[in-house]
């Protein structure tokens, strides 16, 4: 093997036990090694192929962290394993490079299950052994309860890397003995017993093989010969076979970049053929035509195998399920942190308001550091939490799932809060802020009131008059926090640190006409503590206060009325009649999921 660094590489374990190693981002791949082998011999493969691969390395049962397979194992039993695991990553298709008894368990899994796999290699794969070479076999698989015993370790490695062993193949040598000396005993008699009977297992049925396939293996292999390799090529419709010269059984190891290379040349002519879009489909239109949604901004954060914070930011967030608790968020699989993300345990989806735009441009660029100037908290399941967010959701990964140039990234959620503040938007390409309706007021008659319903953690802030009644924040106009009589300037004046949003009512005086009345609503921090005349009420207590003005009395009922079923409007009218206008018209199939 060569002498490179570790790959950036997860190792973890599915839901059955399964273990696997995953790294790098784009059409996905999956590796299966041969008996006695594990997960990490495909070390050089990964690193020359993550670039542009999203490779996933399977421990086949018996081997490496992986369970035990059943006492008279079958190839199915280890195809299903496979399958599941396929099932757990949210992968509908994969491309499969299995080495010896690996390049059965694929050709397994390739007739099983045709619209699973977009194509193979099957590396040194065994075919209708000669008599005298399946006798062999089948003695050594009989003595296997002495698997462990050095001679017989020497006795293998010599088979598959030539006696004397090449100065050249020392490490490739060093890195297989240390996996035959590694592997759980009974979980490598199980998969022999069946290595040594099921040659022929396919015989009949690779006529039927549907995925290209290239068939790929030494001219010095004396396991898994030439002849094995072009007779199963000539079997499968779209068979190819490519024999290296001077290779052995280990060829994946000891020539790895030279065995790469050609796996990489295969699987890249595969997707070259692939069918295209139509070519009168306009995928920038496309781009154009979608961006004419308009959504909200989010982080999606999680946390690094080595510990490190990552994030992105992204628009294509949404919920899935109520029950349970479901989420979901897209990342490109060209993305930096696609391996980062799609190998998580969790991640966070933090959404923005109108305050954090430069936040929304941090975590859009290839900034070395983004976490550097922005203030989080890590969360429930240690996702990075960013303070300031509208609402925040902390997710364990549920599904992931390929689909196209993207992976969807289904999150359960474990933990959410959320508040009034005035959530960032994003349309055809720049950001939308209901705030800037408010800019509009400049141009207001003077007298125009405008006010503000704020809440905080479900809580509505009130001024008490020396008589005993009760005000919302209310002025001159909007103005300025120097204009003692404007809205700005009477919450200024109280040190009330305001975030204005959507509008909720606008009306006429019925008495003068020509004096408007305009109220947000909108979010507070939180009043200054030493001004006794601030109030924080309840939103269920509201009722209760002592409010003079009958048209704010209405329309704080209405207020509360709306807030408790998350379906605000806006009133258009006066203080005697109008009509309240939705925002949105409610759509139970969005919330409930069902069709």
């Amino acid at each position: 093997m060569a002498d490179v660094a570790a790959p950036a590489w997860i190792r973890n374990t599915a839901p059955d036990g399964t273990g696997f190693i995953r790294a790098g981002a784009g059409a996905p791949v999956l590796l299966i090694h041969g008996v006695g082998m594990n997960a990490t011999i495909w070390r050089d493969q990964i690193v020359a192929m993550q670039d542009r691969h999203d490779l996933i390395a399977i421990d086949m049962l018996g081997h490496g962290s992986s369970p035990l397979p059943p006492e008279n194992a079958a190839l199915s039993d280890f195809a299903e394993q496979a399958l599941r695991l396929l099932d757990h990553l949210g992968l509908a298709s994969v491309s499969i490079v299995g080495h010896s008894m690996g390049a059965l368990v694929a050709l397994e899994i390739a007739l099983r299950a045709p619209s699973r796999v977009r194509s193979i290699v099957c590396l040194n794969a065994v075919f209708r052994r000669p008599e005298t070479l399946a006798q062999a076999v089948r003695e050594r698989a009989a003595a296997l309860g002495t698997h462990g015993d050095p001679s017989a370790i020497a006795a293998t490695l010599a088979r598959w890397f030539g006696d004397p062993l090449p100065e050249s193949l020392a490490g490739a040598a060093a890195t297989a003995r240390a996996a035959l000396e590694g592997v759980d005993p009974e979980g490598y008699a199980r998969t022999y017993r069946l290595f040594a009977h099921a040659d022929a297992e396919h015989a009949d049925a690779l006529a039927g093989l549907a995925a290209p396939a290239l068939f790929m293996t030494g001219s010095d292999d004396s396991n898994s010969t030439p002849s094995m390799s072009a007779a199963m090529a000539r079997l499968a419709p779209h068979g190819q076979c490519l024999v290296l010269s001077g290779e052995r059984h280990m060829m994946a190891m000891a020539s790895s970049e030279k065995v790469t290379h050609r796996i990489s040349a295969f699987l890249d002519a595969g997707e070259a053929e692939t069918p295209q879009a139509d070519a009168a489909f306009d995928s920038g239109e496309f781009r154009r035509a979608l961006g004419s949604f308009l959504t909200g901004v989010t982080i999606v954060t999680t946390v690094s195998a080595e510990g490190e914070p990552r994030g992105f930011t992204a628009n294509s967030f949404t919920s899935v399920s109520l029950e349970p608790p479901l989420v979901l968020v897209c990342i490109a699989k060209k993305a930096l942190g696609h391996g980062a993300f799609s190998t998580s345990k969790g991640f966070a989806i933090n959404i923005l308001s109108e305050s954090q735009k430069t936040h929304s441009g941090i975590f859009a660029s290839k900034a070395a550091d983004k976490f550097a100037t922005v203030a989080w908290q890590p969360g429930q399941t240690g996702n990075p939490l960013i303070d300031g967010s509208v609402a925040v959701f902390d997710c364990a990964m549920q599904q992931l799932v390929d689909a196209g140039d993207h992976s969807i990234l289904i999150g359960r959620v474990r933990d959410f809060s959320h508040n009034g503040a005035q959530p960032l938007g994003y349309c055809r390409g720049t950001y939308v802020t209901p705030g800037l309706s408010q800019e509009a007021l400049a141009a207001v008659p003077p007298d125009t009131e405008v006010g503000a319903i704020l809440e905080n953690e479900g809580r509505v802030l009130f001024f008490e008059t020396p008589d005993g009644f009760n005000e919302l924040p209310a002025g001159r106009g909007l103005g300025s926090p120097k204009d003692p009589h404007s809205l700005k300037g009477c919450l200024a004046a109280k040190a009330v640190d305001a975030h204005l949003g959507f509008l909720f009512a606008v009306w006429d005086d019925a008495a003068a006409p020509s004096r408007t009345h305009v109220y947000y609503r909108g979010a507070v921090d939180g009043p200054c503590l030493g001004d006794r005349r601030i109030r924080l009420v309840d939103i269920d207590q509201i009722a209760d206060l002592r409010i003079a003005d009958p048209a704010v009395r209405s329309m704080l009922t209405r207020y509360v009325r709306e807030r408790t079923q998350d379906a605000f409007g806006v009133y258009v009218g006066n203080e005697v009649e109008g009509e309240v206008r939705p925002l949105a018209k409610p759509s139970p199939v969005l919330l409930s999921g069902r069709g």
